[in-house]
């Protein structure tokens, strides 16, 4: 393969989230040509046209970085579009055709955003990744290519316990309760008032109420409660054990239906909500996933979703090992 060749632009990867979207530009031999950072891509939040816009932003300030000519498209050989919200296939209904319209990229393909945490952790194509941020969410790939998901659809799929958004609204509510007499005392009610800046939990609650306070703010008490768990608060451990016990559930069914409970499978813990300070909370998760799978090794990823985005791409185009160390070593950003 010439140098030419092998510089020249391969593969767009895209992670889109509910708050931001990170695209980068990668070459065959692995080099980062392009990365960049735009706005929320998710159609659950933005709409599909708002996503298509978000994107469209996002790659054109990549491809611009990366030296390319945007009245020539498609700009890109194959993209990877890790989109969050793409639970069920009515969600790539919504979104493919319009992708395909604009013609960014040769190849489409999609996926949802917690493969690209996944592969950002993997050492190899298979494996089983959760994403436990403001939502959670988890996927697995055999060896063979068996791919299992979920629908991630909060209490409509019986997700009882689902990520940040429910221990923060449950952080509120245990507060509340022992405010007025229903649960035991717990350091959240100071807490929950410390963290808005307001005088009660009352406050807080007609606050988000009246929505002065956006509901989506309470996915930040989800660290209030982790942190007072770390401290021994009662109410918080057990909450905090509730969301660490659904983790191994959704971990265990993966392991489970791919049939790998007695192989050393990597499962990629990421999002927000493993960043917790609360040794407690890992070492359940742990000890559950180990229950299921022995032989199991728990990763913690050290890349950013996007590299995951990159990666997959690099599996298809079948690069080799040494191109996919120059994307690791290249790519920046937090994990």
């Amino acid at each position: 393969m010439s140098q030419t060749s092998a510089s020249a632009p391969a593969v767009l990867a895209i992670d889109g989230g509910r708050s931001k979207t990170d695209a980068v530009v990668v070459a065959t031999d692995g080099t980062v040509l392009a990365q960049v950072r735009g706005g929320p891509s998710s159609h659950q939040l933005v709409g599909p046209e708002g996503a298509i816009e978000a994107l469209d932003e996002v790659i054109a300030d990549a491809c611009l970085m990366a030296g390319i000519d945007l009245a020539k498209p498609p700009y890109v050989p194959l993209g990877l579009y890790c989109l969050a919200g793409l639970d069920l296939p009515v969600d790539e209904e919504y979104i493919s055709p319009a992708i395909a319209l604009r013609n960014w990229t040769g190849r489409d393909v999609l996926r949802n955003d917690t493969f690209a945490v996944t592969r950002a952790g993997t050492s190899q194509q298979w494996g089983i990744g959760v994403v436990c941020g403001t939502g959670l969410n988890c996927v697995g790939t055999g060896p063979d290519g068996t791919v299992v998901r979920f629908p991630a659809l909060d209490l409509l799929s019986g997700d009882f316990a689902h990520g940040g958004s429910w221990l923060g609204v449950r952080a509120l509510g245990l507060a509340q309760r022992a405010i007025d007499g229903r649960g035991p005392a717990t350091v959240l009610t100071e807490r929950i008032p410390e963290h808005f800046g307001l005088p009660s939990v009352e406050a807080v609650l007609t606050g988000v109420y009246v929505g002065e306070i956006p509901h989506r703010r309470l996915f930040e008490l989800a660290k209030t409660l982790l942190d007072a768990a770390a401290d021994g608060d009662d109410l918080s451990r057990e909450a905090a054990d509730y969301q660490a016990d659904e983790v191994v559930r959704w971990v265990a069914a993966a392991v489970t239906r791919l049939h790998l409970t007695d192989d050393a499978v990597e499962v990629v813990l990421g999002g927000g909500l493993f960043a917790t300070r609360y040794d407690a909370f890992h070492h359940r998760i742990r000890t559950g996933v180990l229950a299921t799978a022995p032989e199991a090794v728990l990763i913690y990823p050290q890349l950013p979703p996007v590299a995951g985005a990159a990666l997959i791409g690099l599996d298809l185009i079948g690069a080799d090992d040494a191109a996919k160390d120059r994307l690791r070593t290249g790519i920046g950003g937090p994990a």
